[in-house]
């Protein structure tokens, strides 16, 4: 047993579906832990001005983390990394040393520049903020600033791990991430307050790294820093590498804004809108993330290789697999989203008017449940063709959507008070204050759909006949999606008159009736429709925990 574990946590992982079901596993426990992280969060804060300040003081790090540790990101430096292994150890080494050498100059002096700017940032960012909210986001943002250094290097060892597909091993990462967040909160939040939270975010990241530097270490790729600097040599890096860094903080970026108008409106709107995302982005990390990353160095090598006809054929499977599992998910959270969210947030200073307010806005974003995830891997697959400019431009269109489409809806909610009062009534929140925060899911949501339509009709252009490849698994993921909702439905509503419905346990019982009624429902539906994709999974999860391939170490392949 204690082989088998270690070869699962060690080993390589060479089937795209094990991989990604790995991956998946370990993202669901880190998103698990995640969501305890932001219960304890809601049980002291609440939705309330502290945790405004908390999450926009995220907002200026994690866009230094997108915009400059995304510059030797994975879909960045495999595909460079394989062809110079190919070439010899010593000129891999070389590459990982220039390449980790210019990225750490280059973090360094934007993190220094980025703490004397602090205060002009936080000004232009969260003008309508308290003086006082202000200055604590400046005190805050600027111990974060630890945060994208240590996690730009392990973004860097990643490239590393996965060339190697120690999937396993990389997927640790973000849990201890959380478990040291957590620890901040539980440990050092009695004794320094929010200071101590922040200092454990710092403490996880660098345990992000940490936890890959042996392997590095072991395979002697663990970076050095040279100099001087050959910036000639990295020019290549560059040049493909830009056009990422911007597709990949284009996400941050349209944060950024949305958090900001967030900070206009009522006290606690920062609080709900990040409570929602947070617990929307669950499937994205589990099912896009991790079939994106799985099938990236796979794609990479296909399409090297000159096999585009099994190029097509993988991202196609991927994406089948992405629909099948995203849309019952979406169903299955808009009709139980109340009971999901009390459970999860519904603790100490979390109201049932925040808990509404986040059901709402989270309902929201789970339309996009489905985009998101293939947004990935369309990225992704267009990286790994070494396209740059496509995701580029379908990424920026779809964020300027965004951005536009929030904005509006926000306005129009005080131009057209019908418009608010039509979705309020939808979900069950026209007596809660606050409801403009929706305009900013609903934007969201809005922008995302668009960015599928988009990659959708130029990947087929590019590749003939995909839209048809994915056509039968999205029309019975859809229909039997459907009946799950229809199902939840009705059992949310007649467990209501059986079940306690004003305790933590009733609550949960209630969703976890409904969910697993219509769970059946769906998973019958799929199998009467003769759906293959139910059979794949359950081979997959078989053959990853029951047999465990032994891989030999002596020669990997991307």
């Amino acid at each position: 047993m204690v082989k088998k574990l270690f070869k699962v946590f060690g080993g390589a992982t060479d089937s795209i579906h094990e991989a990604a079901y790995l991956l998946g596993f370990f993202a669901l426990l880190s998103q698990f832990l995640g969501l305890f992280r932001d219960r304890l969060l809601a049980h002291y804060f609440g939705a309330g001005a502290m945790l405004d300040v908390y999450y926009a003081s995220f907002r200026i790090p994690d866009l230094i983390f997108a915009t400059v540790a995304s510059l030797v990101s994975a879909s960045v430096i495999i595909p460079f990394l394989q062809e110079k292994m190919n070439e010899g150890e010593g000129k891999a080494k070389q590459f990982i040393d220039e390449m980790w050498s210019a990225f750490f100059v280059l973090i360094m002096a934007v993190s220094v520049i980025a703490f004397f700017a602090m205060p002009m940032l936080v000004k232009l960012l969260f003008s309508t903020m308290p003086l006082g909210s202000q200055l604590n986001v400046i005190a805050l943002s600027r111990i974060l600033l630890l945060s994208p250094i240590f996690l730009g290097l392990s973004n860097f060892l990643s490239s590393i791990v996965q060339s190697h597909k120690r999937f396993a091993l990389y997927a640790l990462s973000p849990v201890l991430y959380n478990v040291a967040i957590i620890l901040g909160l539980i440990v050092l939040f009695p004794i320094f307050g929010i200071e101590g939270v922040v200092v454990g975010v710092v403490l996880g990241s660098i345990l992000h790294a940490l936890i890959q530097i042996p392997f590095a270490r072991s395979v002697l790729l663990f970076p050095d820093l040279i100099f001087p600097i050959v910036w000639s040599r990295l020019k290549s890096v560059a040049v493909i590498s830009l056009p990422r860094t911007l597709t990949l903080a284009f996400v941050n970026i349209v944060l950024i804004i949305l958090v900001s108008l967030a900070s206009r409106m009522a006290e606690g709107s920062i609080s709900i809108f990040t409570f929602a995302y947070n617990l929307q982005s669950v499937p994205m990390t589990i099912i896009g993330v991790s079939y994106s990353m799985a099938a990236f160095p796979t794609l990479s090598k296909l399409f090297v290789s000159g096999d585009k006809k099994e190029f097509v054929r993988h991202v196609s499977v991927a994406l089948r697999h992405i629909i099948f599992l995203s849309l019952p998910i979406m169903a299955l959270f808009i009709i139980v989203r109340a009971q999901i969210v009390r459970t999860i947030f519904g603790t100490g200073a979390f109201s049932w008017s925040d808990t509404r307010l986040t059901a709402a806005c989270f309902a929201l974003f789970s339309i996009s449940a489905v985009a998101q995830s293939a947004n990935l891997l369309f990225v992704r697959a267009y990286y790994a063709s070494g396209k740059t400019k496509i995701p580029l431009i379908i990424s920026g269109v779809s964020s300027l959507l965004t951005v536009v489409a929030s904005y509006s809806v926000y306005k129009l909610f005080f131009a057209w008070p019908y418009l608010k009062d039509i979705i309020t009534i939808v979900f069950k929140v026209s007596d809660v204050p606050g409801t403009e925060i929706l305009a900013l899911p609903i934007g969201f949501t809005i922008g995302s759909l668009i960015g599928l339509i988009l990659f959708v009709i130029y990947f087929d252009r590019h590749y003939k006949g995909f839209i048809l490849s994915i056509k039968e698994t999205f029309f019975q993921s859809a229909v039997a999606s459907i009946l799950l909702g229809i199902s939840a439905y009705f059992v949310l509503g007649g467990s209501s008159y059986v079940l306690e419905t004003k305790t933590l346990a009733g609550i949960f019982s209630q969703g976890f009736v409904a969910g697993m009624v219509g769970l059946i429902v769906w998973f019958i539906t799929l199998k009467l429709l003769g759906n293959k994709e139910i059979d794949e999974m359950v081979k997959s999860i078989k053959g990853k925990v029951w047999k465990v391939a032994v891989v030999a170490p002596e020669k990997e392949e991307i």
